[in-house]
């Protein structure tokens, strides 16, 4: 063989690998899914979050032309099932749906959470929610101001679903821009704080809405005000925090999608559209309302640019009140 035909040779070759590997990628996605979708939840069956890909879940596997298959990995506020998903292959066949807390808060409050916040991408803003602020009867205030005059006059306490959650945050951020100071009680979980709101062992907790709905509904909680930007579709007569009297208060939480990061884009894509469509068709739209929760559906960047804003505002408050979790 001459050294011309050699050279011929040797670029054919070279040519056929490397359309060989752009290629192989590009007949992944066009064949994705190749097999049963699976979507991490890391928290425990019942939450908003599970509620929300149940209902999902139903919907896009007409679409997907996959099972789409959910799993619990509960623990460490959400950081054990990060971690899985964050390890996971890249190919488009696990993802992780969660609190924004997984990335906007655990990063600041865990010394090891056993991933990185640059391993998983935001895919979507699922819904909104907040939480409601509710005192015993017993205490006799119903408004915010009433809680704040009685809190400088004297001790309180307030119940939340536990140390770094949604609603201890909330609760810290409302004490540092209205002034006053409240001994904080951290249950596990919003189910178990409420029963003592209840019974009077803590005055007042902030707690998630559809925890303390029936109660408020039966006059056996005053509910003062939610801690999002706008009004509980539960509770529309229960005014924003900021309405209450504290301007510029804001703590909405979100539900989110998130991939390991690496998936390619056209699957993203297309996972994110399925998962978009299933949650703005009007029967999970109004299911949803039930549960205190607004829909969103938001694009990738829109999650991103929300969670990094998060992460700052959490993070300051996380630092501030001296928040470690192991």
């Amino acid at each position: 063989m001459t050294r011309t035909r050699r050279r011929h040779l040797s670029i054919a070759l070279a040519t056929g690998l490397l359309a060989a590997t752009a290629s192989s990628p590009a007949l992944a996605q066009s064949n994705w899914p190749e097999k049963p979708l699976k979507v991490v939840l890391p928290f425990p069956p019942g939450g908003p979050s599970d509620m929300v890909m149940r209902l999902a879940a139903e919907k896009m596997q007409a679409t997907l032309k996959q099972p789409v298959v959910i799993e619990n990995r509960p623990g460490a506020g959400g950081n054990l099932g990060a971690a899985e998903v964050a390890r996971a292959p890249k190919d488009g066949h696990t993802w992780l749906f969660g609190t924004d807390t997984l990335l906007s808060v655990n990063p600041h409050v865990y010394k090891q959470p056993g991933f990185k916040p640059e391993d998983l991408q935001p895919v979507a803003i699922a819904s909104s929610f907040s939480q409601t602020l509710v005192c015993n009867p017993a205490l006799g205030v119903k408004t915010v101001a009433e809680l704040v005059a009685k809190a400088k006059a004297g001790k309180l306490s307030y119940a939340s679903g536990g140390a770094g959650v949604p609603g201890h945050l909330s609760m810290e951020l409302l004490q540092s821009m209205a002034g006053f100071e409240m001994t904080h009680v951290p249950y596990k979980g919003p189910a178990p704080a409420t029963q003592d709101v209840l019974g009077g062992q803590v005055p007042c907790g902030l707690l998630a809405g559809p925890t303390v709905l029936p109660h408020v509904r039966a006059g056996k909680l005053v509910a003062l005000a939610v801690s999002g930007s706008s009004r509980s579709p539960t509770l529309p007569e229960v005014p924003t925090i900021a309405e209450a009297g504290v301007a510029g208060y804001q703590a909405d939480f979100t539900l989110v999608m998130y991939a390991p990061r690496g998936v390619p884009e056209p699957i993203v894509t297309r996972f994110r559209q399925a998962f978009v469509d299933a949650l703005k068709l009007p029967e999970v739209t109004e299911r949803l309302k039930t549960s205190d929760q607004v829909v969103v559906g938001s694009t990738p960047a829109q999650a991103a640019a929300t969670l990094a804003a998060d992460a700052a505002k959490w993070g300051a408050v996380a630092r501030r009140i001296g928040l470690g979790l192991d």
